[in-house]
């Protein structure tokens, strides 16, 4: 029976090792730090067993350690074992690691997950490239996995995953610093059910208007901000992302950033023609 071998056994790696040992794939595991061992897993101590018989490594480690998991049994991998690394590593991580493997004769799945590992497990949707994307989908899809590939170019799918995390990591940011400040203001109920609103109630439309207006209104969105960060101030929170806002909406005021209505893709049915500016702006 084929072998799938996961380095790294904390949240993502055991989540993702507990399903394909469920559906009936053999799995071993290797995670040097005392973590649990997941349920049909087979635990190994050295890395280099650990790859002995397998056709798939599936690297589930942080970016940090990459490179070192790829190492480790870099030699012992059998040739045209299909190695593939699963971490939120920058493009140009996943490129090296690539060339590495292709100078051990192991073709190169550079995965990114694009959604919230525990929760999902082997249903996280993902997007492979690399010269082993199609064996990655070819060999991951029948197990439940809702993963495509996007080209032989190592890197290309960290890059789609990284320029999506600066949104919604940009968010969660912009949710702590909010959340703090309306804590101290003693209204953090309010703001919660408000921005709670607001979010289940996002669509494409939402992300166009946000677009279309930061460009129009950009002044008046300035001085708004402007007077957040103070407001946060005076509530003792450092606004690092509020002033980082402050900034970007000055750029776009100025014209150092223009163009920024029309960064929608072209072909968007919720993209508008540009509107003259009403005397009074709709309060979002």
């Amino acid at each position: 029976m084929a072998t799938v071998t996961v380095f790294g056994l904390g949240e993502a790696g055991s989540a993702i090792a507990v399903d394909l040992a469920a559906s009936g794939q053999a799995v071993q595991g290797f995670d040097p730090a005392p973590v649990p061992t997941p349920v049909g897993v087979i635990r190994l101590d050295d890395p280099r067993r650990a790859v002995l018989d397998s056709d798939v490594v599936l690297a589930l480690t942080g970016a940090a350690d990459a490179t070192t998991a790829l190492g480790q049994a870099l030699d012992d991998i059998p040739a045209g074992t299909l190695y593939a690394d699963l971490s939120t590593g920058s493009p140009a991580l996943k490129r090296a690691l690539a060339a590495t493997a292709a100078g051990a004769g192991l073709p190169f799945a550079d995965v990114a997950l694009m959604g919230t590992v525990p929760d999902k497990g082997i249903r996280t949707p993902a997007l492979a490239s690399g010269d082993g994307a199609d064996a990655f989908v070819t060999r991951f899809s029948p197990l439940g996995m809702p993963v495509r590939s996007t080209g032989p170019d190592a890197g290309a799918a960290a890059t789609r995953k990284l320029l999506r995390s600066t949104v919604v990591k940009g968010v969660a940011a912009l949710l702590v610093e909010s959340m703090q400040a309306a804590r101290r203001a003693g209204v953090d109920a309010e703001i919660w059910d408000n921005l709670a609103e607001q979010f289940t109630a996002a669509d494409a439309a939402f992300l166009h208007r946000m677009l279309e207006g930061t460009e129009r209104h950009a002044a008046r969105r300035h001085h708004e901000m402007e007077a957040t960060v103070e407001l946060l101030e005076e509530l003792g929170i450092d606004a690092i992302m509020t002033r980082a806002t402050t900034e970007v909406l000055r750029r776009v005021r100025s014209g150092e950033a223009s163009g920024v209505g029309d960064l929608a893709p072209p072909g968007d049915p919720h993209r508008t023609a540009p509107e003259a500016e009403p005397e009074e702006e709709e309060t979002t």
